[in-house]
């Protein structure tokens, strides 16, 4: 799963390749063209008024593009912006260390925020809604609360699972935004602007056919886009042509829907092993050996988008069109479809 190309989580190779490619305004950001007007109204509200801007929170399937946002916002707003993730906040110092040292208007960008543990979330309740920080002193009865005032402050929070961050932290954000999967117009356009930057030649056929098998998805677009460029310099001039993209995309055995060979394990193991479902996450989390969480934020949401896989009370089914591309017979005495 780390080295998997089509892979939407982030990977240790694509620091750079992010930093080199993220875009540094709405202009330059493409798609998600409702939540960056959205955004655009808010952010230029705030600044005439001169205050903080409310708490944003951004969810949506991994790599869409929170975090670049995020960045964007903090430009605009010309805030400063630390960068931390729930995980890292394991301890209410950790957290007091960090919102201690805050300017006034200053962003801190939490990603992956649905992590964050419980006695974390409590603490930053009082600290989202009045900027106070409340700081227990001593123990038992004699323990006495000592408030320290924050500057005005935004957090933006950054999720693939909304449904795991709990109500009391979800209501305290006065924005949020939903970013959806990109269409293929749109990836071939983030395709055009990566490998001009990257100086790679690249044909409109084959930024199409990248932006095809990219998962709907700009993070994987341009990781494939490095490999295609990568294969087009040993195997060709270094221009990537549609015939060079399809070596290099066929050679990651990456096809036309963008799924590879652990999609279609996933999929053979619901119809083959479980007769197309229903069969509950962990159950098919242990036939295909992957982390029942890796399933339910990796491989289902696209999976899903493409209709390949449906979500009952009973667990996960194998849809007609799965069967069909799977070229398997559906069962006769199948009743779901």
């Amino acid at each position: 799963m780390k080295d998997r190309v089509i892979s939407a989580t982030e990977q240790d190779k694509d620091n750079t390749l992010d930093l080199n490619l993220r875009p540094q305004n709405f202009d330059e950001y493409i798609g998600q063209q409702q939540v960056k007007d959205n955004l655009d109204i808010v952010l230029k509200a705030a600044k005439n008024r001169g205050e903080a801007l409310d708490h944003v929170l951004l969810f949506g399937p991994p790599g869409l593009g929170k975090t670049t946002l995020a960045h964007i916002i903090a430009r605009k707003m010309g805030a400063g912006m630390k960068v931390t993730s729930g995980p890292a906040i394991s301890k209410a110092g950790d957290l007091a260390a960090i919102i201690t040292n805050l300017q006034d208007g200053d962003i801190l960008f939490i990603d992956e925020i649905h992590r964050l543990n419980k006695v974390i979330e409590e603490i930053l309740y009082p600290a989202m809604e009045d900027y106070a920080l409340d700081i227990v002193l001593g123990k038992g009865p004699s323990a006495q609360i000592l408030r320290l005032d924050l500057p005005k402050f935004t957090i933006i929070g950054a999720t693939t699972r909304y449904n795991l961050i709990s109500s009391p932290l979800r209501d305290r954000f006065g924005i949020t935004s939903r970013l959806d999967f990109y269409n293929k117009e749109e990836l071939a356009q983030i395709v055009k602007r990566s490998a001009n930057i990257l100086n790679v030649a690249i044909d409109d056929q084959a930024r199409m056919e990248i932006a095809g098998r990219s998962r709907a998805t700009p993070r994987i677009a341009n990781r494939i886009l490095k490999r295609v460029r990568d294969y087009a310099q040993v195997k060709g001039d270094g221009n990537a042509y549609l015939e060079l993209t399809k070596q290099a995309l066929d050679l990651m055995k990456i096809d036309k829907y963008g799924l590879d060979d652990l999609d279609r394990r996933l999929l053979k193991v619901i119809v083959e092993i479980f007769s197309g479902g229903p069969v509950g996450l962990n159950t098919l989390a242990a036939a295909v050996q992957e982390e029942a969480g890796t399933i339910e934020e990796i491989f289902e949401p696209y999976l899903m988008q493409l209709g390949f896989l449906s979500r009952t009370a009973q667990g996960r089914v194998a849809t007609k069109r799965t069967y069909e591309y799977l070229d398997i017979d559906l069962p006769e005495d199948n009743k779901l479809f």
